[in-house]
Formats: C-alpha cells, sequence, structure tokens
C-alpha cells in the first residue's frame, strides 16, 4: 500500500511540477506575446523521498529573451537535501550502521529501490560527516554573551584512547546550555584550558561569578584557576570523591566510610561537616594513608555549595557532576556502534551531535528555584574575595650558611 501511495506521490509531483510551468509561461497552445518565460523541455532531476534519492524527469524554462533558466519552487522544495540530511542523522543517532542504512528506510516500493541512490555505505558516510560537522560549528560558535549562567559543569568522556573535555551551562532559570567541548589524547590541562578559553571568547561572564562544578581531575581545576581566576567558586563532585576513597579501603571498610562520607556532605553546617570529614581523614591516615590523601586533596572544595548556603534538593543536583554526566551518557549511546575512532575530529562530531541530541530532551535542573540565590551567593563571595587584602609576602631570608665540615678520625 505505502509503494502504491509513493508511486501516486511522484504522479502528483510531476503535475504539481507541469501546474507551476503553466503559472510561469502559461498553458500550452496559447500563444501570449507579452509572456516572461518560454518552455524549455525536460531534464533529469532527482527529488528526496523516504531517506533515497529519486530520480525523476522535471520540465524546464527559460527566460524569453533566452538570458537563463526560470527556477521552479515546487522542484526546489522537494530536491532540497536538507530533509535527506535530517533523515540519515536521525537513523545514524538512533544507531542506523551506514552498511544497514538502505534496510532502514521506509518501504517505497522495488522498483523505486533499484533507481535511487543516496543509500549507500558511502554515501551515507559523507552526509552524516558533513551533518555533524555543520553540527559541531554550530555548537562552537554559539554566542553566549547573553546568558546568564549561575554554573558550568566540566567533565570528561573517553572514546577508545581519546578524550573530550565537555562543558554544560545551567542559567538562573534552571535551564541546562550545552556549552562546547574540546579534544586530546587525556583530559589534561591543555584540552581544559583551551575549551574555557573559547567559552570566554564566545562571551562567557565570568566577572560576574559562576560556580564551577568537576570531576576533580587536577587538571581541569587547574585550567578552572588559569583561565576563570582563582576567585571562581569551585564544588569538586561529591561521588567523584567518594569513588576514589574507596577504590584505597579493602571491601569490608567501604560501606562505613561511605556512611559517613555521605552524613559528612549531607549536612548544611559547614564547619561541622568540614570537622567530620577532616577526623575522618586523621582516622583512615593510620591505616589507609592512600585513602586519607585521596580524602585530603581538595577536601573543602567538596563542600563549596554547603559554604555558599546551597540546601534541599539543589544542594543534591549540584553536589556531583550527574547532570552533565546524563548528557555524555548520550554520546555514548548514539557512538555504540562505532568500531574505531580514527582522529580527532571524529570525535568531535560525534560528541556534538550527541551533545545537541540530548540537549533536545533537556529538563530543567532540580531544585532550580533556588539558583537565582545561589547566583547572588556567588556574586557575594567572588566580591569578597576580590576586597580581602593581600597578605604581604614574607621577607626573603637567606639560607643559613652550612657549617664547614670537621674531619674526624676514628679512634
Amino acid at each position: 500500500m505505502l509503494a502504491l501511495s509513493v508511486g501516486v506521490g511522484l504522479g502528483v509531483l510531476h503535475e504539481l511540477m507541469e501546474a507551476e510551468v503553466d503559472e510561469v509561461v502559461g498553458p500550452k497552445g496559447r500563444h501570449d506575446p507579452d509572456r516572461a518565460a518560454v518552455r524549455h523541455g525536460h531534464d533529469s532531476g532527482e527529488v528526496t523521498l523516504g531517506g533515497r534519492r529519486v530520480p525523476v524527469s522535471r520540465p524546464r524554462a527559460r527566460t524569453a529573451d533566452g538570458d537563463g533558466e526560470v527556477g521552479l519552487d515546487t522542484y526546489a522544495h522537494f530536491a532540497a537535501r536538507d530533509r535527506l540530511s535530517d533523515v540519515m542523522l536521525e537513523r545514524m543517532l538512533v544507531g542506523v550502521s551506514t552498511r544497514r542504512y538502505a534496510r532502514a528506510g521506509e518501504a517505497v516500493g522495488t522498483g523505486i529501490d533499484e533507481i535511487a541512490r543516496s543509500t549507500s555505505k558511502s554515501a551515507v558516510s559523507r552526509e552524516f560527516v558533513s551533518r555533524t560537522r555543520e553540527t559541531l560549528v554550530d555548537l562552537m560558535s554559539r554566542p553566549l554573551a547573553d546568558l546568564r549562567l549561575a554554573v558550568v559543569m566540566l567533565d570528561g568522556i573517553e572514546l577508545k584512547g581519546r578524550c573530550c573535555v565537555v562543558a554544560m551551562g545551567i542559567d538562573t532559570d534552571g535551564v541546562k546550555h550545552p556549552l562546547g567541548l574540546w579534544d586530546g589524547s587525556t583530559e589534561n590541562a591543555t584540552v581544559a584550558t583551551t575549551l574555557l578559553a573559547n567559552l570566554v571568547e564566545r562571551g562567557l561572564d565570568v566577572e560576574q561569578g559562576v560556580l564551577v562544578v568537576l570531576d576533580g581531575a587536577k587538571a581541569l581545576r587547574k585550567a578552572v584557576r588559569d583561565v576563570f581566576g582563582t576567585d571562581t567558586p569551585v564544588q569538586r563532585c561529591q561521588r567523584h570523591k567518594e569513588r576514589n576513597v574507596l577504590d584505597h579501603l579493602p571491601e569490608h571498610q567501604r560501606d562505613s566510610v561511605r556512611r559517613r562520607l555521605r552524613g559528612a556532605w549531607g549536612l548544611d553546617d559547614h564547619d561541622t561537616a568540614l570537622d567530620r570529614l577532616r577526623v575522618l581523614a586523621d582516622e583512615l591516615a593510620r591505616t589507609d594513608p592512600g585513602a586519607a590523601a585521596s580524602l585530603r586533596e581538595g577536601l573543602e572544595e567538596t563542600l563549596t555549595i554547603t559554604r555558599l548556603g546551597v540546601t534541599g534538593r539543589l544542594k543534591a543536583t549540584l553536589a556531583s557532576t550527574n547532570p552533565c554526566e546524563s548528557m555524555i551518557e548520550t554520546v555514548r549511546r548514539i557512538s555504540r556502534n562505532v568500531k574505531r575512532w580514527q582522529n580527532g575530529d571524529m570525535c568531535l562530531r560525534w560528541t556534538a551531535a550527541g551533545m545537541l541530541e540530548a540537549e533536545q530532551q533537556f529538563r530543567r535542573v532540580i531544585g532550580h528555584t533556588d539558583l537565582p540565590k545561589l547566583a547572588l551567593a556567588v556574586e557575594a563571595d567572588v566580591a569578597a574575595k576580590r576586597a580581602a587584602p593581600t597578605p604581604n609576602p614574607t621577607p626573603h631570608q637567606p639560607a643559613p650558611t652550612a657549617a664547614p665540615e670537621v674531619a674526624t678520625t676514628a679512634v
């Protein structure tokens, strides 16, 4: 039935094109000396149908003086490749491989399938590369000056030997925005610094203050300090910190330490929570120094949101990079059929496509009604740090001259 409908549809398309020629040129057999255009036979063309390029015979018209061809809107609409690109991108993002693309198409009849184009593996691949490259350019050129972001989240995604650092913003209304990404061999400071510098170049305003939530990687922390400045408040992901600490412990200790970590992080009193975490670190140092060192590294920054007065549901949302992780999970899902990551361009294109696919399903973050208060708290925190007097450096004291060694003679 669908194949029959396709045949009828192509017949209707032919009639529409002929009707448009009649409007431009005038009906056949009626000479009009004032006409602006004349018929010019037919030519081969292609239209997009069911994710394919299907050949058709299209009528042509030229200006009466023979100076140029008159375009037909009907043919231009159906010949546009944008809809074909949309179909290809959508099918690839839901997991249809280039090899199986032709079989995933709508049934249009054997006759149409035999003459259709743009369904081969190479054709689909070329179209997908072109479309995802446009997606990447679109994402990395979005202006950010008009966004009032309360939070910027940073995280990395491993793609079989390569790494993309991604950034997601949350505005004061709780709306999530994919901001950008950068590729490298590892989650290193150079990659992260380049990404953050790109955000600033596109208009991201960090002078008014923004909370940065990151996974705890030292490279990301250094990049934030170098690009956003030392006054920018940073919240270390509590889930990453918990995982790192527990990895240093034997199985029988993990449950009790996990409960104590979460109990401290759940407190709304910053000083009490910090004291409990320090006591835990001191206890671990006696038996598990590796776990203690992991906990102490960036310890105070696991409580930044508590120090800023964030409570309730928003505190649970910002305690980890989970909102950003959900976007990354979409990247993993759509790229699950990729067998070999050939280069950085491929990683960037697929990751950008996944980020924008995730954006279509974004919801406002839980606890978003408290985000304006967080933005004010961050502004006040940054202002207080900038107003604090800079401590005078300690005068340099020359090192004492070492006493000459006295040779001793064994008796």
